[in-house]
């Protein structure tokens, strides 16, 4: 099975990038259409993802030889665990009883223009009132889906990039 991804590495990683840029777009959709302000720890992952789909894309324009499909994975293995890492501290917040809940911070704008970059993450990582806010699509909370996703990208991107690396050519 490993042999046939092989033969479309290319193609998978255009819909690896793909598949970010529509969960990129689906998350302006909800914020701009349907109303969701993101909190800060929303904002991280659509970074995260959109570093993802730039990274499939690099890949898949590059289209690498074994040495560059070595790099490139541990791109998507660093940006897929960043992300599902935020994303799982989002989906921890939000499933904290309601007298644990951090109570509501400055926004995003407020600590990058107050704080240093390092303690503005420090502190968005932290959560706040805002990201403890749930909103479900089929059953599951946003910040859910987007755990999957990073999970789902990053095997998916390891294993397309990773197929057949360090085989000799025989015959």
């Amino acid at each position: 099975m490993l042999d046939h991804l092989s033969l479309y590495r290319r193609r998978l990683n255009f819909a690896g990038f793909a598949i970010c840029a529509l969960l990129v777009a689906a998350a302006y959709y909800l914020q701009f259409v349907g109303g969701l302000e993101p909190c800060p720890l929303c904002i991280f992952q659509r970074i995260a993802l959109a570093a993802l789909g730039v990274v499939f894309l690099l890949t898949a324009l590059q289209n690498p030889s074994s040495y560059g499909r070595y790099v490139y994975s541990l791109f998507i293995l660093v940006l897929a665990l960043g992300g599902a890492g935020v994303a799982g501290r989002h989906v921890w917040l939000q499933s904290l009883p309601e007298d644990q809940i951090p109570a509501c911070g400055p926004g995003l704008n407020y600590l990058l223009d107050t704080c240093p970059l390092f303690d503005a993450v420090a502190l968005v990582l932290r959560g706040s009132g805002e990201c403890a806010e749930i909103e479900r699509w089929l059953g599951l909370s946003i910040p859910m889906w987007t755990l999957l996703a990073f999970i789902g990208l990053g095997v998916a991107g390891l294993l397309i990039n990773l197929a057949g690396v360090g085989r000799r050519r025989t015959g």
